[in-house]
């Protein structure tokens, strides 16, 4: 079908993506370089060790194991060891990742309902009863709905083409409170002579709002003026080979005031069953209202061309949805090996204070399941939120009715997935932290110490001055 093989590059969007990653990384480089310069680490000081962040202090107070704590406090507290560790950088990322990945999975659920729920684009029955004689026997049609149980509702359709205010459009006339209508957007439907229900996009066409009056001209003797009571997702349906409603196109009228309609057979019956009927014996009942010989038809949901596009995309969203979260692991990873390398005297610490191989282990899987849960109690509520946001968005612009689904269990699986995920990407970074030689990291560190006074960052770090303004090494 599409002439043209291969790969298309849209150098636009490269080029500008090139172009926005190359100024924001080195933006970013120099807001670092200007952060650590020399004499900006001499005015920050010496930061605190004693204190900590109230997560951190709450994990000791619950008698959490010291492995946890300390994991707590590796992930969290950026106060601990400033400068030595991404952790905030650490933390946002996988807030981002969460609030993507919750709000594709929102986006693609939603997607989901509106293609398996036909009432959500226009279809809000059952059966659409057809005539190959254009017209429906209405007598026989009434003889026959209004004496099964299994039908809860039914009403006769028009259909036919008027101008709105010099727009042509395809009309759909039903009766006023008919039980049975394409599903309101906002305002109400027909209660009444003198009004009128449009397609959002042909409200916008006409550049009305609910509420105006606009004149209409369909062949009879003279315009009449009708209201604007409403908009809906219309049907796709008419006849053959003529202009018929869609989803946001078309205009409801009381049929009366379609040329030809009133006096006249329906052109459609839309039937609606009750909930757990039996469709094909139904489907049977109905085949007789509009005989086969002469070319009626029972139809059943007519998805218009739009939704077929979207039912298409299958397993795009979760594809792109598994990308993300593939991208947030391996960020994980590398940011928990960064954290393993840089922290290498804290390791070494906490072994020689007693920490064992496992419980080195241990503190890596804790940090990276309390960063997994940081992003999961900030990303899973915003990531919904933005994935409702851009599918009423979405609905809007394509005409449907706006009905976004969140999928619970999915959201659980996926959080409790990461969780799992987070404690298998830490087990390389901690079986490199379990190797942490002690000795030989504690040596350096002395020799480094020994040292700092060539040093002018180190020697305000490891000097203080006193009154007299000689300084003096401190105790570290």
């Amino acid at each position: 079908v599409y002439p043209y093989q291969g790969v298309a590059f849209d150098w636009t969007v490269l080029g500008a993506g090139f172009a926005l990653f190359t100024c924001l990384l080195a933006a970013t480089a120099v807001v670092i370089a200007y952060r650590r310069a020399p004499h900006r680490a001499l005015a920050r000081g010496v930061p605190s060790r004693a204190t900590g962040s109230a997560v951190v202090h709450a994990a000791w107070a619950a008698g959490l194991p010291a492995s946890a704590a300390e994991g707590v406090r590796l992930a969290l507290d950026p106060r601990a060891e400033r400068g030595r560790a991404p952790v905030r950088s650490a933390i946002l990322g996988t807030v981002l990742a969460t609030v993507v990945l919750l709000a594709t999975v929102t986006f693609g659920a939603s997607l989901t309902t509106l293609v398996s729920h036909p009432a959500l684009y226009g279809w809000n029955w059952t059966y659409a009863l057809s005539s190959g004689v254009i017209t429906v026997n209405h007598h026989q049609t009434t003889a026959v709905l209004d004496h099964d149980p299994e039908v809860a509702a039914w009403t006769g359709v028009w259909f036919g083409t008027a101008q709105i205010d010099g727009v042509t459009v395809p009309v759909l006339g039903t009766d006023t409170n008919a039980p049975v209508a394409p599903p309101l957007l906002s305002g109400h439907g027909l209660q009444g002579p003198g009004q009128m229900v449009l397609g959002a996009m042909t409200l916008a066409q006409l550049h009305k709002d609910v509420g105006d009056v606009v004149t209409v001209t369909d062949g009879g003797p003279r315009p009449f003026s009708v209201r604007i009571v409403g908009t809906a997702t219309l049907p796709s349906m008419g006849v053959a080979a003529t202009l018929h409603t869609e989803m946001g196109t078309g205009a409801v009228l009381p049929y009366q005031d379609i040329p030809g309609a009133a006096g006249n057979e329906p052109n459609n019956i839309l039937v609606t069953l009750r909930p757990g009927a039996n469709l094909a014996a139904q489907q049977k009942v109905l085949q007789t209202i509009v005989p086969a010989k002469v070319g009626g038809v029972v139809l059943p949901v007519q998805r218009p061309a739009e939704i077929a596009d979207y039912q298409s995309m299958g397993t795009a969203p979760v594809i792109l949805a598994g990308a993300l979260a593939l991208g947030a692991l391996s960020s994980l990873l590398l940011t928990l090996m960064s954290s393993v390398r840089r922290r290498r005297r804290d390791l070494a610490l906490l072994k020689t204070l007693g920490f064992t191989r496992r419980q080195l282990s241990a503190t890596v899987a804790w940090q990276s399941t309390a960063a997994i849960t940081v992003g999961a109690i900030v990303g899973v509520p915003l990531g919904i939120a933005l994935g409702r946001a851009l599918w009423d968005l979405f609905a809007g612009q394509i005409s449907v009715v706006p009905q976004p689904t969140v999928p619970a269990l999915t959201v659980v699986l996926i959080v409790a997935g990461a969780l799992v995920t987070a404690n298998v990407v830490a087990l390389l970074p901690g079986a490199v932290a379990g190797r942490t030689p002690a000795a030989a990291l504690l040596r350096a560190e002395l020799r480094r110490y020994r040292h700092a006074a060539h040093n002018p960052v180190r020697r305000a770090i490891g000097l203080r001055t006193v009154r007299s303004g000689r300084p003096r090494r401190t105790r570290r």
